[in-house]
């Protein structure tokens, strides 16, 4: 869909002393068509909540790319249950813009401060910011948005209310950057889902470059989940799982020979052993689609579950297209 909103792109001064703050300028085309994808954060104004903003900063300057700020709001329809403490459109498009402009500002001031060398841009949208953040994902390399862990009945710019929705349809990587942040175990190292689909396939491919690009290792799990209520004829024994594992990661190590690879069998739930799995990891990539274990990975419990209780951020990683 057709976005509606600015385009904002960091000028930085011409020399290093020049100027305390960078400032912010009106800029098109809203995509660049350049190799050099961003990095897209889907952007919390709350500016308490910066975790996914540094994480999404560190990520572009390993990646050596680009970074886009997005901040998307719908405006308000007439004649909903807001209508009586709402002021009109205009009103509402130039309080929008204002407060849209200050958090991009403090976004980007946080980000520099961060990474100075870091190439910034920034996208203030009125819309859905599900549909913002889909179209995004058409010219990014990641898209990034935080998590604040909150329960199932609570909805939030970044909780599963948009998540979920944006990796149904999401073109590149998305990651959910959980708050606060997570104490990692030395050796770090990534953990990915295996379930022997194309899409765990895409994801074993981007764990395995993620985790030589962070010099970490990698775990694969394979969950195994029994079922008295599943036939016997629809049961595969163990070995068969084993074999279905060692053939998904076989041929990509010799890609990455700097990355340790532990594949293992687990039983159990995929949520509480993913979880489980994910307590000191760098980060958990899934699948977006899957079956077996994984099966109804995108819209069912497992994945709500793995992004309400993941304590590392969680990367679905679509098929490759």
């Amino acid at each position: 869909m057709p976005l509606s909103g600015t385009c904002l792109t960091l000028r930085r001064p011409a020399h290093p002393g020049e100027g305390r703050h960078p400032t912010l300028s009106a800029e098109a085309p809203m995509f660049s068509h350049s190799d050099r994808r961003p990095i897209a954060l889907g952007l919390d104004p709350d500016p308490s909540h910066r975790m996914a903003l540094a994480w999404a900063a560190d990520e572009a300057v390993r990646r050596r790319v680009p970074m886009r700020v997005v901040l998307a709001e719908e405006a308000p329809v007439e004649g909903s249950a807001w209508r009586h403490i709402l002021p009109v459109r205009e009103d509402w498009n130039e309080a929008f813009n204002k407060a849209g402009r200050h958090a991009l500002e403090e976004a980007t001031a946080f980000v520099t401060a961060r990474h100075p060398e870091l190439e910034v841009s920034t996208v203030l949208a009125e819309g859905d910011p599900v549909s913002v953040l889909r179209e995004q994902s058409r010219s990014a390399s990641a898209v990034v948005l935080g998590s604040r862990h909150l329960s199932r009945t609570q909805e939030v710019f970044g909780s599963a209310s948009v998540a979920l929705p944006v990796m149904a349809h999401t073109h590149c990587p998305m990651v959910v950057v959980p708050e606060p942040e997570h104490t990692t175990q030395s050796p770090a190292y990534y953990v990915v889902g295996v379930d022997g689909s194309e899409h765990s396939a895409a994801a074993v491919d981007f764990a395995f470059a993620e985790a030589a690009l962070r010099g970490a290792e990698l775990r694969a799990l394979l969950v195994w989940e029994p079922s008295p209520l599943r036939s016997v004829q629809g049961k595969k024994p163990p070995r068969e799982y084993r074999r279905l594992l060692a053939e998904t990661v076989a041929g990509r190590q010799s890609h990455f020979p700097e990355v340790n690879l532990r594949h293992e069998l687990v039983v159990g739930h995929p949520v509480q052993v993913l979880a489980h799995a994910s307590a000191h990891a760098l980060g958990l990539v899934v699948g977006t689609r899957g079956h077996g274990g994984f099966r109804d990975m995108l819209l069912g419990s497992v994945s709500q579950g793995v992004l309400h209780h993941a304590r590392c951020p969680v990367i679905a990683v679509p098929k490759s297209r």
